[in-house]
């Protein structure tokens, strides 16, 4: 299907549920967004949006529930349409609710059958949990959860999931796939996770951070690289064929200028055909840009045992209660260890006592640098600047190179001067891994490195991850990515 075209309406227009008629949108002056956007989705249609970190789909998602309000154009629903989205993350000012009051939120009336309501849904998510329990006690992927939970209790016409697959294990995804397979309703889906998408889309809606439109297309995502591709492929052929006839004219007019005469109206009649060639000219659909290559710096002249793991707490996801395991991990330089383990066991909870220093049983070589990437990015100051947090990763301040490493990550003048706090989730984490490249860290600790990340960037982030000669300890529930990694030794949780 071409791009920017319609859906297909084989029952007429008012199949359509949602329709977006020119709508334009812009943070501010110097952030355009949207422009001039058409689109519409079918009834009953489970379409994925797709773009580049902070192109702005997290955007329409919000226009389409009604937070934000475009500046051009109109947003058409279906008359009495429900749309209930299930965000990223939990907000700061839900972490302290209890179950019950989070999934309360989401109504704006009493509803008294509210507790086998909230038990139906957990058991659609395959979560078990007490009703009394406080959000932010949860793990990474019990809170993804329960964010999509929180959702699905709306029963809402039109249900928008935000990254849904982020921290979720194996089971996880393949429980939400089901559902989504099985689902009867209108779904809009955004997501970096080719393989899940691929499992249940029967649409794309890709954002182009360039031209800011939306362009629509029927099939999974590997249809939309084949159409992208070809549709390149054409571009570049007809440009191809015009610049050789160009270059032609070029030569002749050069040749019948320099006879003089009646030569010479030839000549200028071959410089005008030639303008009308240049603007025949299309411009070649560009593609996302991928981070450069990059390397993480292991601290220098860092030797012997850099963490040793004698014991660990671990959670038990049904019961809530922790036990202490025995364990023997030691880690030396260039020697690298997966921890594994389901939603809820725990692993979170270590990385973030081994971050800082407080794990039972385990110890981190005295002067070691611990560099910390964590899934939900609170080890960033989201009041900073994107400068002032680039610098205050750095041992001596360096303009320069603070610059040179923001931009390998696409973080450009555009972002310097922002609040991390403003940025995308996808953008805070290439943030992350720039600080992590200029804080050059002994001791590596890693967790699901990819979520929020766009999928064209994780082959290279992978390959720094395996070069990285430091010590290092990753969670990541991705296969893929973790099969590109060097991993020494592994440290299940549940065994």
């Amino acid at each position: 299907m071409a791009p920017n075209a319609p859906a297909k309406q084989p029952n007429g227009p008012q199949d359509a549920v949602l329709r977006f008629e020119q709508v334009s949108f812009n943070y501010g002056h110097n952030h355009p967004i949207l422009d001039a956007v058409d689109f519409s989705v079918r009834r009953g249609m489970k379409m994925t949006v797709m773009g580049q970190n902070g192109a702005g789909k997290s955007t329409i998602f919000k226009l389409i529930e009604g937070s934000l309000k475009p500046e051009d154009g109109k947003l058409v629903t279906a008359p009495k349409l429900t749309i209930a989205l299930s965000h990223q993350v939990v907000s700061l000012d839900e972490r302290e609710l209890t179950v019950r009051a989070f999934f309360e939120k989401r109504f704006s009336e009493k509803v008294y059958d509210i507790d086998p309501r909230i038990e139906g849904v957990l058991e659609v998510v395959n979560l078990h949990a007490p009703l009394d329990r406080i959000i932010k006690s949860f793990s990474g992927g019990q809170q993804a959860r329960l964010l999509l939970a929180s959702a699905l209790i709306q029963d809402p016409d039109l249900l928008l999931l935000d990254e849904p697959t982020n921290n979720l294990d194996t089971a996880g995804i393949e429980h939400l796939t089901a559902f989504l397979r099985d689902y009867k309703k209108t779904c809009l889906v955004i997501s970096h996770d080719a393989e899940f998408l691929n499992s249940f889309t029967q649409g794309v809606l890709y954002l182009d951070v360039h031209t800011r439109k939306i362009e629509q297309y029927v099939g999974n995502y590997y249809d939309l690289l084949k159409e992208i591709s070809a549709r390149i492929e054409r571009e570049n052929r007809k440009n191809a064929q015009l610049a050789k006839k160009i270059q032609d004219n070029k030569d002749k007019a050069n040749f019948f200028a320099q006879k003089g005469g009646k030569m010479r109206v030839v000549a200028k009649k071959m410089r005008d055909e030639i303008e009308e060639m240049e603007e025949e000219k299309v411009d070649v659909r560009k593609e996302d840009k991928t981070i450069r290559p990059f390397v993480i710096p292991a601290q220098p002249e860092i030797g012997g045992d850099i963490i040793t793991i004698t014991s660990v707490s671990t959670m038990d996801p049904k019961t809530h209660k922790p036990k202490i395991k025995k364990v023997q991990v030691t880690l030396k330089k260039k020697q690298h260890l997966q921890l594994k383990g389901p939603n809820g066991i725990g692993k979170t909870t270590l990385l973030e006592a081994l971050a800082s220093g407080h794990a039972e049983g385990a110890t981190i070589a005295k002067g070691i640098r611990v560099g910390y990437y964590r899934q939900d990015f609170s080890t960033l100051n989201f009041e900073h600047t994107v400068r002032q947090s680039l610098i205050a990763a750095m041992d001596k301040p360096n303009e320069e190179k603070m610059r040179a490493t923001a931009a390998s990550f696409i973080i450009t003048s555009e972002h310097i001067d922002k609040k991390v706090g403003s940025l995308s989730e996808g953008q805070k984490g290439l943030v992350a891994f720039a600080r992590l490249v200029l804080m050059q860290p002994g001791l590596l600790i890693l967790d699901e490195p990819t979520n929020h990340i766009n999928f064209r960037h994780l082959p290279v982030i992978a390959k720094a991850l395996d070069q990285y000669e430091g010590a290092m300890v990753l969670v990541s529930h991705v296969p893929e990515f973790v099969e590109q990694i060097r991993i020494d030794d592994v440290l299940d949780l549940e065994k």
